[in-house]
């Protein structure tokens, strides 16, 4: 199994900083999960 780019200690630091996700009324596109999208920004870096 691989190691994630983003460990479990790491996440718990960042996650409460990470603002709420808002209602969309309108519908649109579903959000990615921060910490997959954490992990996309940190494998490119």
């Amino acid at each position: 199994m691989t190691q994630p780019l983003v460990s479990d200690d790491l996440w718990e630091a960042i996650q409460p900083l990470l603002p709420r996700e808002r209602p969309k009324p309108e519908g649109g596109r579903l959000r990615v999960p921060d910490r997959a999208a954490l992990g996309g920004f940190i494998f490119v870096l």
